[in-house]
């Protein structure tokens, strides 16, 4: 199965916040650190937020953190939630797609006990699992 560009950089964030649980990060420091898009990331954020996974801060000093321990965050929670607008093939669409099988056809059934043995997999694993600590940093001397 092949993730969104969104959900790995959700995965991501997540991984890292996990690293320092205590601290708040920016959408900049993330962005830079794992090169990726700082405008995509706010979007993720934004989506991470509703779903409950960081929660936020305006302003100066602001920046987001995880709202719930890591160890109760499951790899296969997060992926479900980012990827719930992502059918894996065009018969799981809302509208049912224009698939010209969709009648007789055998795989449906199949990519879908897949998914789920995909997502189960992902349930045994939790963020804290998956703790990205990032570099070092210098000390002050």
């Amino acid at each position: 199965m092949r993730l969104t560009a969104f959900t790995d950089f959700g995965l991501r964030a997540l991984m890292r916040l996990a690293g320092e649980p205590d601290r708040s990060f920016t959408s900049e420091e993330i962005a830079s650190e794992f090169a990726i898009s700082r405008h995509h990331l706010i979007k993720v954020v934004r989506r991470l937020a509703d779903a409950g996974y960081v929660r936020t801060q305006r302003g100066a000093g602001g920046g987001f953190q995880l709202a719930r321990a890591a160890e109760s965050i499951t790899l296969g929670e997060v992926v479900r939630d980012l990827e719930e607008d992502q059918p894996i093939v065009e018969c799981y669409r809302a509208d049912g797609g224009h698939c010209l099988l969709t009648p007789r056809c055998r795989l449906r059934r199949r990519l879908a006990a897949a998914r789920e043995a995909f997502l189960a997999e992902l349930d045994r694993t939790s963020l804290a699992d998956c703790a990205y600590p990032g570099k070092p940093r210098s000390k002050a001397a």
